[in-house]
């Protein structure tokens, strides 16, 4: 009986894991792009996104979220020579100015300063140097592997460049941070600071497109022009990102409003909702999720959404830590991951034991 039910279920997988959308892709004139959703990081279009390609100054926005988490951002920091003539976009520091970190910061994302960011990276990273350092790190621990940084501003270099996937994980990380999305989705900065008082020339946010919430722009003559916003609609957060893109503003609302048509939020796990795990050599232990899992789904409902249970070698019933995990799949592509806490013994019903036991036996993995 149980070899018909592994059968069944893992045919009805098969069947449904190749996704059609409603609509033709999004036409860009980028040569290198990519939509994701913001929560999952589910990939929603891409074009050449894992290429590498320069960048220009969306760079700015790993030296920003660095200088966000350094903790120094009401620190004074005093402008070196080397910082007011770094060359390129500049919000004109002085040689000597002390300015907090914080406006430097608002200068950099909004009037994309490079003499802001020579100033960041000098005083967090205790030279230019070192805070490239930084960044590179900060990258091979986001998993940016076609990425690598020469310095904090993004004029060119051969050894400076990224991908559109990876600028849109970077973004993503970002996002997640409440500082960096207060700075980013700012029409203006009014420092305290000298008169300083400064418009953000992503027009994206600020002229045309409603649901923009955020994001940097980025241009050199041999790069050209460079986009990273997001957007939220529908209780969707969706991220993207081009590259080498002579049309950007109009490629990132047919992108947009591509993904907003074609796809939406589901809940696919309630709050509180139980399971059970046979561990062998002891008891059943029970457990729920602690929040709703929602993923982003084709409205369509021609995505196939499958889920593996992964429980710690050792469970105790009476555990308050988080005795497993889930990893959800959208069309045989992980996209996220939730925390399977102890709980109360479920009333299911047999088929819903049964298919219980069979991720159990399927899905367990030690942590």
């Amino acid at each position: 009986m149980m070899r018909v039910f592994i059968g069944l279920l893992t045919s009805l997988i098969l069947f449904m894991s190749f996704p059609s959308y409603g609509q033709a892709l999004p036409s860009v004139s980028a040569n290198n792009a990519v939509l994701i959703e913001q929560s999952t990081g589910r990939v929603l279009f891409e074009k050449n996104a894992n290429e590498e390609a320069s960048i220009a100054s969306i760079t700015k926005i790993m030296t920003a979220i660095i200088a966000i988490e350094s903790g120094m951002l009401d620190e004074q920091v005093t402008t070196s020579r080397k910082a007011i003539y770094t060359e390129g976009s500049s919000i004109y520091l002085e040689q000597g100015e002390e300015i907090p970190l914080k406006d430097l910061v608002y200068g950099l994302m909004l009037r994309s300063g490079n003499d802001a960011a020579v100033a960041i990276a000098e005083h967090v990273g205790g030279s230019e140097e070192g805070f490239v350092y930084l960044m590179n790190e900060k990258a091979k621990w986001l998993g940016m592997e076609n990425t690598h940084f020469d310095n904090p501003h993004g004029l060119d270099s051969d050894t400076h460049y990224s991908s559109a996937y990876d600028m849109a994980i970077l973004m993503k990380y970002a996002m997640d941070n409440p500082m960096f999305r207060e700075v980013s989705q700012s029409d203006s900065y009014l420092s305290n600071n000298r008169t300083y008082h400064w418009q953000n020339k992503n027009k994206l946010l600020t002229r045309l497109y409603e649901y923009c919430t955020g994001g940097k722009t980025g241009y050199t003559k041999a790069t050209g022009r460079t986009l990273v916003t997001s957007a939220h609609k529908n209780g969707m957060d969706l991220i993207a990102v081009t590259l080498d893109a002579p049309d950007d503003w109009q490629d990132h609302i047919g992108m947009f409003e591509w993904g907003f048509e074609q796809f939406e939020m589901k809940t696919v796990q309630e709050e509180g909702t139980a399971l059970y795990h046979i561990e062998p050599k002891t008891s059943k232990v029970y457990g729920n999720y602690n929040k709703a899992v929602n993923l982003p789904l084709l409205k369509d409902g021609n995505d196939n959404v499958d889920v593996k249970n992964y429980f710690l070698s050792d469970v105790r019933s009476d555990s308050k830590q988080a005795i497993g995990k889930s990893v959800y799949y959208i069309n045989n592509q992980e996209v996220y991951e939730s925390y399977i806490y102890p709980g109360e013994q479920p009333n299911n019903s047999i088929f819903d034991n049964l298919k219980t036991v069979f991720e159990s036996i399927i899905g367990r993995e030690s942590i």
